[in-house]
């Protein structure tokens, strides 16, 4: 109650500091997602950054990162919106890592005017990967024909149930190069003057906060509540950020009509997401 009137107040009467607005973007970053598995990506950070930079009396937004990437599209997205609205409001962006930013999670850091990490936060990982798994011979063994009909060549290109080409190989390689070479340019734009000129730095490995520091990919270490204080006084509050809640408080991503089928489906796709987001997390030791 005391807080709320506080509030009332005009500012020049309240004895309180500054509210930096704090917005956690955790998990693994993939494009869709639902009820039955949260995923980190523009459609369900948008909301959540876009109240955090409306604080008008803040000088700062605050954004504390644990992500071991995913999507480069959601990833290149999401760092795109906070410039946006950093430029639009006028606000300082303070990036802070947790366990991990990596890959995808490094590239959303980016974002950042200044990253911040622990000494023991992973980041880096400036690359690209593809993986899958090829079944071909499978097939052969339980006496199952693949049967695919195409009108295009190239329809069918790295199928998981027939055998690899080297002609697919290398188109992947060549498309995977392209998304490389956009990400090591968004790299050399925001740490420019920073980064060292050191030619592991864009070749994939991933390291400490210590040594990441070293190599010009942060700014410093540190924590996130210790560094805002230092920064905007000892009276400055952290003030978490979250979307809005829907029906029985529950975080509603979309609205779609509810079914056995479509509660199923849900299901599969959530055991699918999770596995490929624990494959993400164990790259890293975590």
């Amino acid at each position: 109650m005391a807080g709320f009137l506080r509030k009332l107040l005009p500012k020049r009467f309240r004895k309180d500091g500054l509210s930096i607005p704090v917005v956690r973007l955790q998990g693994a970053i993939i494009s869709g997602g639902g009820q039955f598995r949260p995923t980190l990506n523009l459609a369900n950070v948008a909301p959540v950054l876009e109240k955090a930079f409306a604080m008008k009396d803040a000088p700062a937004v605050a954004i504390s990162i644990n992500s071991p990437g995913g999507s480069p599209v959601q990833s290149r997205l999401i760092f795109t919106r906070i410039r946006e609205l950093a430029r639009e409001k006028q606000k300082k962006v303070l990036v802070f890592v947790e366990d991990v930013a990596a890959s995808g999670g490094y590239m959303i850091a980016l974002a950042g005017d200044e990253i911040i990490a622990d000494a023991t936060s992973i980041v880096g990982s400036i690359g690209v990967v593809s993986g899958g798994f090829g079944f071909p011979e499978l097939l052969k063994k339980i006496g199952v024909e693949r049967r695919v009909y195409t009108a295009g060549e190239n329809k069918v290109i790295l199928d998981p149930f027939q055998p690899e080409k080297e002609k697919d190989i290398e188109y992947l390689k060549s498309l995977q190069l392209e998304i490389h070479q956009v990400f090591i340019a968004m790299v050399r734009e925001r740490r420019a003057g920073k980064l060292k000129d050191d030619a592991t730095v864009f070749s994939g490995l991933f390291w400490s906060g210590t040594r990441g520091l070293e190599l010009g990919l942060i700014d410093g270490l540190g924590d996130m509540r210790q560094e805002l204080k230092r920064r905007y006084g000892q009276k400055t509050r952290l003030e978490l950020v979250t979307a809005g809640r829907g029906l029985f408080g529950r975080r509603i991503p979309g609205v779609s009509p509810v079914t056995l089928d479509g509660v199923a489906s849900g299901l599969a796709t959530g055991l699918v997401e999770a596995a490929e987001e624990r494959a993400l997390w164990s790259r890293f030791g975590l």
